[in-house]
């Protein structure tokens, strides 16, 4: 008989972890640490620093917060990590906001997954092992707002809330898109109120996301 040899313990998912609230931060550190599979090899408080250790440090995930105060948000901070010269980390976004224009923007700037910061220390030591593989890991929450994304119809639009949409896309504010197309700016709040009522969000850079998105543009 011959000994069967025992199986190589896989090594630890390495992470990095960023927030820039010092003491959710340390929350996550201490959970983290009780995960024997996960290594956090370093800590972010902004966006910037986070895509600079991302570089350096080349962990397997990037734990990435939404809303980070000062600098770059986690949306762009992921754009960056994913589309620097690979080796590129996953990005798993942990945040509080599950609106459609949030999941949308993260989840097309790269991000594997997107979880919700109520979800339970497993689920989320379950996300962090499943985007280190390429796997998609959503909270439920997020996973049935994406499904019904897919499922419900385009809206649609009139062909002055696509005019307005394309301006916005250009960065133009009300006064500019009023001068641009020779209405009022309060037609322009008017139309833009609607423009976003239709598109389940409610902010500029949602309604540009959700309209490329769904190719509503002109």
């Amino acid at each position: 008989m011959t000994d069967t040899a025992p199986a190589p313990i896989p090594a630890p998912v390495r992470l990095l972890v960023c927030d820039d609230h010092v003491v959710v931060r340390a929350g996550l550190l201490a959970l983290l640490g009780s995960a024997p599979d996960i290594e956090v090899v370093g800590e972010a408080g902004t966006g910037e620093e986070a895509v600079a250790l991302a570089a350096k440090l080349t962990p397997d995930v990037v734990l990435m917060d939404l809303q980070l105060g000062e600098g770059i948000d986690g949306v762009e901070a992921t754009r960056r990590i994913t589309s620097a010269p690979a080796p590129t980390p996953h990005v798993l976004v942990l945040t509080t906001y599950d609106t459609d224009a949030d999941i949308t923007r993260a989840i097309e700037a790269g991000a594997t997954g997107y979880l919700l910061k109520a979800e339970r220390p497993e689920e989320l030591f379950s996300a962090i092992q499943a985007a280190s593989q390429g796997r998609t890991a959503l909270s439920p929450p997020v996973a049935t707002r994406v499904m019904a994304r897919m499922r419900a119809p385009r809206p649609t639009l009139t062909d002055r809330e696509r005019d307005i949409l394309g301006q916005l896309s250009q960065g133009l504010g009300n006064r500019d898109i009023a001068r641009a197309l020779f209405i009022s700016e309060a037609t322009v709040k008017t139309h833009l109120g609607r423009i976003y009522d239709k598109l389940g969000v409610d902010t500029r850079a949602g309604a540009v996301s959700v309209a490329k998105e769904q190719r509503l543009l002109p």
